[in-house]
């Protein structure tokens, strides 16, 4: 059965960096758009960013954009977020989630497996 781990989470200071990554076991990640998301305390899942399987393409929503960076290694089954110039407001439960189909969404309920999740904390 396929499965996903998060991991590369951690504290960091305001205006650091992390890089977290999903590995994918039992299936091919290759096959799927792979999206990211966090859950903040209290709050809702959000979608942060998501990437195709066929071309590439890729999603980020606006408030970490030019700050997030999304890419996948099909070779060693990985996708990854490298996350920079983090800020307070980034801190959550980081999970990457799988979805077969063509079409990019940061919709948790069009994602079909998910990891377990990373914690990322943000503080001075």
């Amino acid at each position: 059965q396929g499965q996903l781990v998060e991991s590369g989470g951690g504290s960091v200071q305001p205006g650091g960096s992390l890089r977290l990554s999903c590995a994918a076991s039992g299936f091919a990640l290759g096959y799927y758009a792979i999206g990211w998301f966090r859950q903040a305390p209290g709050k809702e899942r959000e979608g942060v960013s998501c990437i195709s399987g066929s071309d590439g393409s890729t999603y980020y929503v606006d408030s970490v954009k030019g700050r997030f960076t999304i890419s996948r290694d099909n070779a060693k089954n990985e996708v990854y977020l490298q996350m920079n110039n983090l800020n307070p407001e980034d801190t959550a439960v980081y999970y990457c989630a799988a979805r077969g189909g063509l079409i990019l969404t940061v919709r948790p309920d069009a994602y079909d497996y998910w990891g377990q999740g990373t914690q990322v904390t943000v503080s001075s």
